[in-house]
């Protein structure tokens, strides 16, 4: 059955095309990957972002981003089956299941369709971020995107993505002190756009890092 007219093209579709083509940027992860203890900047993002609205979810969002420093610390592999428990507990309901219906976002200016091996191809996509010669910054991009833009669940993908993001840096004992600055709208087929996603998240990393070696606060 042909789509209606005014159907929006399937964005992961386009999404999955450019990906490989995308030219993440390149950095030394000797200066990017670094330890230390300062506020916790995505616990800091939920609470700004959700507290005044939804007090119980920001309360289950960040009950979410304990398991997922937990398990970064714990060594997990970044999984489906880990992402669907995280939302579990994010969603307050019962098991987080993949999609299995195409699914809209931006006010349905963005449409991910669904294919027999969609799930699959995700699965492939978070076993990447961990890819050796692929710089830390756009390895944790890559993968905030492919969440958003894969859209695995029904309800609650920004969340899911933000705490993905989370925990590539955390198990790698890298962190950031400011999240907001990452918070804007990310289209499907902006190649640059992805790539400036990672770049900024250089930027924030090795700002952190300074500010710590300093004794400062963002």
């Amino acid at each position: 059955m042909m789509p209606a007219p005014d159907c929006p093209k399937d964005a992961l579709a386009g999404w999955l095309r450019i990906r490989p083509q995308i030219s993440w940027p390149r950095w030394s992860s000797a200066h990017l990957r670094h330890e230390g203890s300062h506020r916790d900047a995505f616990r800091d993002f939920f609470s700004t972002t959700r507290g005044g609205r939804d007090t119980e979810g920001t309360t289950r969002v960040l009950a979410a981003l304990d398991l997922v420093l937990a398990g970064a610390e714990g060594g997990d592999r970044l999984t489906f089956a880990l992402l669907a428990n995280w939302q579990q507990t994010v969603l307050g309901e019962g098991p987080a299941a993949f999609r299995t219906m195409p699914a809209f976002a931006k006010g349905g200016r963005e449409r991910y369709g669904i294919t027999a091996d969609t799930r699959a191809r995700f699965e492939q996509c978070l076993s990447e971020s961990t890819q050796p010669d692929l710089p830390l910054p756009s390895r944790a991009a890559r993968t905030y995107l492919d969440v958003l833009f894969f859209h695995p669940f029904e309800d609650g993908n920004a969340r899911a993505a933000m705490l993905a993001l989370a925990f590539v840096l955390a198990r790698e004992a890298t962190v950031i002190d400011q999240v907001h600055p990452l918070q804007t709208t990310r289209w499907a087929d902006d190649a640059e756009g992805a790539a400036d996603l990672a770049a900024l998240l250089g930027i924030l990393i090795t700002a952190a890092e300074r500010r710590q070696s300093h004794g400062r606060q963002p």
